[in-house]
């Protein structure tokens, strides 16, 4: 059994979730691009598709490509830090479980070998990913060159954060272009 047939059947936090687990994740080897999120969202979970919501048609134009692009599997891999939605809080989605990190990611990126860049989206893939303890988005995001070529830190794209992309213009003016301009150089389309 794959390592992905093995994370679809998964039920290590079943207890912990206000539904039954059912792991949304896109991913496919050759996938050229990692999209390291968060959690699936209540529409998500609905739909079994990842970003299958505002947050994905936000997602998709940051990057400049098109629906059927996003969700080629060969082209972008989308594995959020929590697999199953992990319910409603009082001020959103609860956080993602750390559960699928310690028992499925290191085997899933290890499987990623024509990867060539990471949009890490949020403060739970940047812990993760970059390593940085208590992250601050706004400043993680800022400096992104730091990090490589191969990473590129981006705020949640959920329509929650108009409000941070209304005081951070410099975002969509700055990096979205350069986002843009790199996923076409690796996609090629």
């Amino acid at each position: 059994m794959t390592t992905l047939e093995n994370v679809k059947r998964c039920t290590v936090c079943a207890a912990q979730l206000p539904n039954p687990p059912k792991p949304i994740l896109q991913f496919n080897p050759k996938a050229k691009i990692l999209i390291a999120g968060q959690a699936p969202g209540q529409i998500a979970h609905d739909a079994g598709v990842p970003f299958q919501d505002a947050s994905g048609e936000r997602l998709r134009s940051w990057m400049g490509i098109t629906k059927n692009i996003f969700y080629d599997a060969t082209q972008v891999a989308i594995l959020p830090m929590a697999f199953c939605y992990p319910g409603r809080g009082k001020s959103g989605d609860l956080a993602p479980s750390p559960e699928c990190a310690k028992h499925w990611h290191a085997a899933l990126l290890s499987e990623l070998t024509a990867c060539e860049l990471i949009l890490v989206v949020g403060k739970y893939a940047m812990r993760y990913h970059l390593g940085i303890v208590n992250p601050a988005v706004t400043s993680v995001v800022a400096d992104w060159n730091y990090v490589g070529n191969c990473y590129f830190p981006l705020p949640h794209p959920s329509p929650r954060n108009n409000i941070w992309l209304r005081r951070n213009p410099w975002f969509e003016e700055r990096c979205v272009p350069l986002l843009q301009n790199r996923v076409r150089s690796i996609l090629e389309y």
